[in-house]
């Protein structure tokens, strides 16, 4: 009998070598990770996010007195790959096993990591209370529109007309209700102060999701009470598309609905809204000197 050996979907990269014209500017991986290797789906966005945050931390000197608080799902089992201290919280628990911790431990730097369907389905209330709460801890959220560790289920962020494997014809608002924009809530809070969404789908936006997480530690370290940050990563698996569409896809939809920017900074909110008007002008000012600068080159 002949064995048809399965064949990838989408173009395979070959990645034993650098492609031409790159050049190394950093670490292959931060001190705090002890390895690269993870058992996420190719195409994730969960190990840059787990690389960011981690190389944040070192950054700012926390990294001796931080302690991480693990939620349920597949980022789980980054639990190994950490070289900081973890407490392993049950779904959707982890703000308040945080909030347990900084209280035993204040000058311990305490950070929580949750997905989507963890925070957001699992334990809105109590993501919702520990920054009511303003408890001094960072807390920080993978969001991929879907449950990715049990196949890729609708989530209370999935966007509308976004497909999952409990919405095959796409998210109807009118039977599913609308996404959850979790930040939008969280920013509103008065015991939050800082609050941001980032993304990894490409390295302008890997660089801005740093600062923020830098921002978002260094609040905590200065006693200024809840911090938190949402972070859109790609899941290719669970949304049905080639694992090299995953950046595209996450851009044109999931990043359509939650925009990208920081929504609390020094007590002043900014919504959705106002945040796609600030990308706006911002993609504008740019063109507009990218076109001036085209234009000093050729003499036009």
């Amino acid at each position: 009998m002949t064995v048809t050996q399965p064949q990838p979907v989408g173009p395979v990269l070959d990645t034993s070598v650098a492609p031409p014209g790159a050049k190394k500017i950093a670490d292959i991986k931060p001190d705090l990770l002890l390895t690269g290797e993870h058992h996420m789906c190719p195409g994730c966005g969960e190990p840059l996010a787990l690389r960011i945050y981690l190389e944040a931390i070192q950054e700012l000197g926390l990294a001796q007195r931080t302690i991480g608080v693990a939620g349920i799902g597949c980022y789980t089992s980054f639990s190994g790959t950490m070289d900081v201290d973890l407490v392993q919280a049950l779904h959707g628990r982890a703000p308040s096993v945080a909030t347990g911790v900084k209280r035993m431990k204040p000058e311990a730097i305490v950070f929580t990591l949750q997905g989507d369907g963890d925070m957001v389905n699992e334990g809105l209330q109590e993501i919702l209370h520990t920054a009511a709460r303003g408890e001094n801890v960072t807390c920080i959220l993978l969001n991929n529109g879907v449950f990715g560790e049990t196949g890729g289920h609708m989530t209370a962020t999935t966007v509308i007309g976004q497909r999952t494997k409990n919405s095959l014809e796409g998210r109807d608002a009118e039977y599913h209700g609308y996404p959850m924009l979790i930040g939008d809530l969280i920013a509103q809070i008065q015991g939050a102060s800082y609050v941001a969404r980032g993304s990894v789908h490409n390295a302008g936006a890997v660089a801005r999701t740093k600062r923020m997480f830098k921002r978002a530690f260094e609040s905590q370290a200065n006693n200024e009470g809840f911090s938190f940050v949402e972070v859109l990563t790609m899941c290719p698996t669970g949304w049905f598309i080639p694992t090299g569409d995953g950046p595209d896809y996450l851009q044109d939809t999931l990043a359509e609905i939650h925009v990208m920017g920081e929504l609390k900074v020094d007590g002043v909110v900014h919504n959705t809204e106002q945040l796609v008007a600030e990308n706006t002008r911002k993609a504008e000012e740019a063109a507009a000197a990218k076109a001036r600068d085209l234009a000093d080159k050729t003499g036009a």
